[in-house]
């Protein structure tokens, strides 16, 4: 892996690369192996963050952006032989990206250190189904989880069915009495061909299927979905579509925060939390049904704009809620603050390395708890939040009782969001209609949801319909540091790490 300049600018480094016309509003590059190496490199020695990594049939992309240039682009790379250098040979978020790529498409990453298969267990009835769709031969062999060795080891597999109504996912630990001294994760198991459901589909279909990529995120996802539309089409939406669009976000944000500050505590068998925390999840769920049709606000957002407006009556019950909200929350900030039993279990227990939430460009909660202050509504931002004034929480401790403390000023700096939304909401019509492409066009977008920032890459084929689309989850560089944070801790903390994480399977698994 050579450069020719030990410190490159990543828009320098791209430039030597062929430009693609109609990709907005970043821009993409077809680059070869030489300029491949050098973004390597760079995502090595930490001067820009991977945000996503994907592919088609012969070609395979890299999403990259250097926060302190605000730079954003792809980088694509031609695979004429089915292979390509291993982004996580040098860059380890990349590993599991890079193993469903094969699973999906059927490239290979020359040099790669972990081979495994990762969203594909050996049932579909046919074998990379974004690429040559060959079915399989022979049976896969069982998934070889990664050897630990030392003396007094014991496994405890965990999942994928589990207690409760949740999504499956297998945890395979390996624990020297208590304590555990390895978890391996194995996901997949809510796979539905997400993005096969979404190619060649037209936008009105794809706009729901996106939305339900990972239910509790619908709205954000469906954000993720309409701006790259709209920027591939060149499409400006109303002003208004834009501020009901950022109401409807931070209901969403809302109610998850409100769910899981009290499942956190449930967790550390605080039961009290979770009843009075779920009182209030239950009001907005309720607010959102009342004024917009939906409790989880499913396909309120379309490309274009929004397919619902909020009445006078709305603006008055949203006005109730914050005033309900700002009365009931600080005695539960109260409560949870001077419960000694309930600290001793969350605080100093799954400590996350600041270093390993840069390195994994994490967002979310869990960078913030980490003293990462990424916030895709600020960079690369997008309205209508370049007009509201708000904070991003961020603390240093990396911890359980950490990351609670930002979901609870993330509450806080929602609700005041909400308030100033309601209070400067412009009239105007809720949608525009989407510029009709004359030839191919790319576009692409990335939004802040509850769990941290959604990218999401379209390309529209000349009669509208979508051609491929890719979306990627935030759970993708959250999943791997829940493996390193429970480390060292007991068995009986897993589950209260892995709820202050609250990563998505179905989000993960497309």
């Amino acid at each position: 892996m050579k450069a020719s300049n030990p410190n490159p600018a990543l828009s320098a480094v791209l430039r030597a690369g062929q430009p693609v016309t109609g990709h907005r509003p970043w821009p993409r590059f077809v680059v070869n192996v030489e300029i491949w190496n050098t973004l390597l490199a760079g995502l090595a020695k930490g001067r820009w963050n991977l945000l996503g990594l994907w592919a088609e049939p012969s070609m395979i992309h890299l999403a990259v952006h250097q926060v302190e240039s605000e730079t954003l682009s792809v980088a694509s790379l031609p695979c004429p032989t089915g292979t390509f250098p291993s982004v996580g040979r040098w860059h380890p978020p990349a590993q599991r990206l890079e193993r469903t790529i094969t699973d999906l498409v059927g490239l290979l990453p020359d040099a790669s250190p972990d081979l495994r298969p990762w969203l594909d267990h050996g049932r579909w009835p046919h074998r990379y189904p974004l690429g040559s769709s060959i079915a399989p031969t022979e049976a896969m062999p069982p998934y070889p989880f990664l050897p630990v060795e030392g003396e007094s080891l014991h496994q405890i597999p965990v999942g994928p069915v589990h207690a409760g109504i949740i999504e499956p996912g297998h945890f395979r630990f390996t624990a020297n009495g208590e304590a555990v001294v390895r978890l391996e994760e194995r996901l997949g198991y809510v796979h539905k061909g997400i993005e096969r459901l979404l190619n060649g589909a037209p936008l009105e279909r794809v706009a729901r299927l996106v939305g339900r990529v990972s239910g509790d995120s619908t709205v954000s996802y469906a954000w993720a979905f309409a701006r790259a539309v709209e920027a591939a089409t060149a499409t400006e939406i109303p002003a208004r579509a834009a501020w009901l669009r950022a109401l409807m976000a931070e209901l969403e944000r809302l109610a998850n925060h409100c769910g899981d500050i009290g499942a956190i505590c449930n967790d550390a068998a605080f039961a009290l939390m979770l009843a009075h925390c779920a009182v209030l999840r239950e009001q907005v769920l309720r607010a959102s049904a009342t004024c917009f049709g939906h409790r989880l606000l499913m396909d309120c957002v379309i490309p274009g704009g929004v397919a619902v407006d909020l009445s006078a009556d709305g603006v008055s019950l949203l006005r109730a809620l914050i005033v309900e909200m700002r009365r009931a929350f600080p005695p539960l900030i109260k409560l949870y603050d001077h419960t000694p039993s309930l600290q001793d279990r969350t605080a100093n227990t799954g400590t996350l390395n600041p270093m390993l939430a840069h390195q994994f460009g994490c967002g979310g909660v869990i960078g913030r708890a980490a003293g990462r202050a990424f916030d895709a509504r600020r960079q690369p931002g997008y309205p209508p939040y370049d007009q509201l004034e708000f904070t991003v929480p961020t603390r240093r401790e990396s911890d359980v009782n950490a990351r609670v403390w930002v979901r609870i000023r993330e509450v806080e700096q929602s609700l005041a969001l909400i308030e100033q939304i309601l209070e400067r909401l412009p009239s105007g019509p809720l949608c525009e209609a989407l510029n009709r492409p004359e030839q191919v066009v790319e576009g692409m977008a990335l939004i802040e949801g509850f769990r941290g920032d959604i990218l999401l890459w379209l390309r529209l084929a000349a009669d509208g319909t979508v051609a491929c689309c890719h979306p990627r989850d935030p759970s993708w560089f959250q999943w791997p540091l829940l493996e390193a944070v429970i480390e060292g801790n007991i068995v009986a903390d897993f589950p209260l790490c892995n709820k202050s994480f609250n990563c998505s399977y179905s989000g993960h698994d497309l």
